[in-house]
């Protein structure tokens, strides 16, 4: 099955405290270069990394099209109402650039040390399926008003406007069947990690998103399937643990998100720098990975060029 939705490429920026000035830095690149998405994870419970939502508003305020995107936003310490708000006004003060990812939550003695009391499996499908419900409710009824009833969480007669400056696409980070269907039901589109579902898992993980995309009589090529790729663009893999994902010169690169884009219908790439010179890495995913995959899906392919060494900046 093809895939009808453009192809997308973006950066994940680590919100590890260190020095402030790399976030900027890094989507500035992502900015200047054409790349589409900067996306930034979301554990608030981390004592090394900054608040996502903040930050994400001052790469807002400091970039002027790459869009933004949380990679997934934490709903268990997010209620959904104030999620959708705070959505709301992202992408109207970004001039319509927001894009919304959402997870169940998954490190539980994190979340619940913030105060949330710990979930089963289904009651954190349960509750997401609500969450899911409430933003996608308060994203379109900006213009009236919007109540919801669930077990776990309410909203009575809440106004939501002002209203985004565009539809704002939802996505989910979904791993599990259930999951993965309620995202083909309901969501815009699905993020998975390299790390956690490998290339051999994503057949697997179609399946269930166009299963749920069926029972709703969705289109699944209106779904779109995301993929965070770890790794390393280098020269050489010496001294580089294998567990870190992807690791190989621009060509490898290329031949793989080629393959990831024809044999498991991946449309959007978030490249997650895991070693090494880190903004240097970017800056050869923008510059050299991305353009040499959009001339090959485009019909004109450009060869990359083998490096063994690449200049200092």
């Amino acid at each position: 099955m093809s895939v009808a939705l453009p192809t997308r490429f973006g950066i994940n920026i680590d919100p590890t405290v260190g020095d402030l000035t790399l976030p900027f830095a890094r989507a500035a690149i992502a900015d200047r270069t054409g790349l589409d998405l900067i996306a930034l994870q979301d554990h608030p419970y981390n004592r090394r990394m900054l608040e996502t939502w903040t930050l994400l508003s001052m790469l807002a305020a400091r970039t002027s099209r790459v869009h933004l995107l949380t990679n997934v936003a934490n709903t268990p310490l997010r209620p959904p109402a104030m999620l959708a708000k705070q959505t709301a006004t992202l992408d109207l003060l970004s001039g319509g650039r927001f894009e919304l990812g959402i997870g169940a939550g998954a490190y539980w003695a994190g979340i619940a040390a913030y105060g949330v009391d710990e979930r089963t499996a289904g009651e954190s499908y349960r509750a997401f399926k609500e969450a899911l419900t409430i933003i996608r409710g308060m994203l379109e009824h900006v213009n009236g008003s919007f109540s919801y009833d669930g077990a776990y969480y309410r909203v009575r007669g809440a106004r939501p406007g002002p209203g985004p400056d565009h539809a704002v696409p939802i996505w989910t980070g979904a791993l599990g069947p259930r999951m993965l269907r309620l995202s083909g039901r309901m969501a815009d589109g699905v993020i998975v990690s390299y790390n956690y579902v490998p290339p051999s898992r994503l057949a697997a993980l179609n399946d269930a998103i166009d299963e749920g995309a069926a029972q709703a009589g969705r289109s699944p090529s209106a779904i779109r399937r995301g993929y965070n790729l770890m790794g390393a663009i280098v020269p050489s893999s010496a001294g580089i643990k294998a567990e870190s994902g992807l690791v190989g010169p621009p060509e490898r690169w290329v031949d793989a998100l080629l393959t990831l884009h024809h044999d498991s219908r991946m449309d959007t790439f978030i490249f997650w720098p895991v070693a090494g010179d880190e903004e240097r890495q970017i800056a050869v995913f923008a510059e050299e990975v991305v353009p040499a995959v959009r001339a090959a899906l485009d019909g004109s392919p450009q060869p990359v060029k083998d490096q063994t060494a690449w200049p200092k900046r």
